[in-house]
């Protein structure tokens, strides 16, 4: 079997990966600012795992983790370097780029409607998380997820905690996760939203409606890495 051939269909399982998520809405709130707000959310696909080091390292040619191992979540990665992942994984198997930008600029332009990868919404991952429900947690936390009390200060490969009912792993732990939406533009300028708390955490921390939020180049660190989502279409 031809290189080619393999690495075809290594690409083509990514599309196994992804779970359908229906259609719903999602109450969200910023606690800063008190305010709350509901999304409506159209039916997606997202993956059930973290972006692991190995599949990063294919599309990339890259290592940038801190915490190696290739099935452990990718990790010290920018905002940037998430969706130039996507943009590339779109082109290797002949989807549209959901991502245009600048190389000197930190505008980034977004096309919805594309068919390409891409980060999921900060409504659509909090939807995910709590599966259409209004619980913070979708179990035990030791069950669930990797954070201070059991990480043993390390990230652990994907998959290996109990997944939610929706059939999704580690959104809660391991690693914070880069979300596509912008903070809050009239005050933090193109600072991009995480969610889902990481190893370092502690339990407070790690809730499926706690938000924060870094820049979008230059914040990388440990404990932060992302899972693609995708359109329908």
């Amino acid at each position: 079997m031809s290189q080619s051939k393999n690495r075809k269909d290594e690409l083509n399982a990514i599309f196994n990966q992804l779970i359908e998520i229906p259609k719903g809405k999602i109450d969200l709130r910023d606690d800063r600012i008190k305010k709350q707000w509901t999304v409506e959310i159209e039916s997606f696909l997202l993956s059930k795992f973290l972006v692991t080091q190995d599949l990063y390292f294919k599309i990339t040619q890259k290592s940038p983790s801190s915490i190696e191992g290739k099935n452990k979540p990718v990790e010290t990665v920018s905002s940037r370097d998430s969706i130039i992942f996507c943009n590339l994984l779109s082109s290797e198997l002949n989807l549209e780029v959901c991502y245009t930008f600048e190389s000197d600029s930190d505008e980034i332009h977004f096309n919805h409607l594309a068919n390409g990868f891409r980060l999921p919404t900060e409504a659509e991952w909090e939807y995910t998380c709590k599966c259409g429900t209004k619980d913070v947690l979708y179990g035990d936390l030791d069950n669930i997820a990797w954070y201070k009390n059991n990480s043993e200060k390390s990230t652990h490969e994907v998959g290996l905690k109990e997944p939610n009912s929706w059939g999704l792993y580690d959104m809660i732990g391991n690693v914070w996760e880069w979300c596509s939406d912008v903070y809050d533009e009239t005050i933090y300028g193109s600072y991009r939203i995480l969610r889902g708390g990481g190893w370092f955490d502690e339990a407070r921390s790690c809730l499926a409606t706690n938000r924060r939020r870094s820049h979008p180049t230059s914040f990388k660190i440990d404990d932060l890495g992302f899972r693609i989502a995708k359109n329908k279409n």
